[in-house]
């Protein structure tokens, strides 16, 4: 009987780990898209760090905007030495106000990046 028990109580927390990662995934496209669609910039969710973009890589962040690939964000990611792997939510204050500042232009005289053919 105690094993009954503990298999319901097992698949309850499995299903909710689901419905869990469920929600996560939906919000990630969601915010992707809007990334995409210029209604959301990378700066922004690197700076603000909604709870969805918390655990993805800064990479992924950055090629969720149109015309970026691997090569483009390992360029930017390389000038302000952050791996491409580390996670928006592992990024200190300094990591995200250069990566924002990159991402905006930061440097005078240079042409933002996300406007660079």
């Amino acid at each position: 009987m105690g094993q009954i028990a503990m298999n319901d109580a097992g698949q309850a927390q499995h299903l909710q780990a689901l419905a869990h990662a469920n929600r996560v995934r939906l919000a990630r496209a969601d915010m992707k898209r809007r990334i995409a669609a210029g209604d959301l910039g990378a700066a922004e969710v690197i700076l603000g760090c909604p709870w969805e973009a918390e655990s993805m890589s800064v990479s992924d962040v950055l090629m969720s905007q149109k015309r970026w690939g691997r090569a483009r964000c390992r360029r930017l990611l390389d000038t302000v030495a952050i791996p491409e792997n580390k996670r928006v939510g592992t990024l200190t204050e300094r990591q995200r106000a250069l990566l924002a500042a990159r991402l905006a232009g930061g440097r005078s005289g240079q042409r933002p990046l996300a406007a660079v053919n």
